[in-house]
């Protein structure tokens, strides 16, 4: 529960919260693979040199390996925020960073690269990573099945077990549902 939390903390921008979280998380389960939110949030509440300290405190070696790279792309943002540009860059240069192949973390890694190297005023550089991160996702897109701009609906499926503790729970024992229209599913 303190990871939901946290990630949702995270992603609505409450960073003091979201740290609060990951940090019980952490505690906790003894796990490392949220890093990067971490060291995220602490950039979040202004605290890039916190950050980077948090970041140097894990065996990136023992780190699954999206969670490697999403750390990477983290301490890479976090150099940036305290000027250290090239130091930035060389956060993004591990083994993941394979320019001829995709993987679920290629687009968020050739992207970080390509904004370092567009802040390192190495433009040409920069337009190369950013098209090898396109490629990237439209590969991983086509690879997936899904065509491009294809809804894919998610409905919520009551289960029978529920379905008996509603009736029981309606004195008159109605529970019916009203059917969904088009217009009521959420788009992923």
């Amino acid at each position: 529960m303190r990871e939901t939390v946290a990630i949702t903390a995270y992603a609505v921008g409450d960073y003091a919260l979201a740290l609060r979280e990951l940090r019980t998380y952490r505690r906790i389960s003894g796990k490392d693979d949220q890093i990067a939110l971490q060291v995220d949030s602490e950039r979040g509440v202004g605290r890039a040199d916190r950050a980077l300290e948090v970041g140097r405190s894990v065996d990136r070696d023992k780190l699954p390996t999206a969670a490697r790279v999403e750390l990477a792309i983290a301490m890479s943002g976090a150099r940036l925020d305290v000027g250290e540009t090239e130091r930035a860059l060389l956060e993004l240069d591990i083994p993941e960073l394979d320019p001829d192949r995709a993987f679920e973390w290629s687009p968020a890694l050739f992207a970080a690269r390509a904004a370092v190297l567009e802040e390192l005023g190495r433009a040409e550089e920069a337009e190369e990573w950013y098209r090898r991160a396109t490629i990237a996702a439209e590969a991983l897109d086509d690879a997936s099945g899904f065509e491009a701009g294809e809804t894919v609906w998610v409905d919520e499926v009551e289960e029978e077990e529920d379905a008996e503790a509603s009736d029981r729970a309606q004195p008159d024992g109605d529970a019916s549902v009203e059917p969904a229209t088009g217009d009521d599913h959420p788009q992923v």
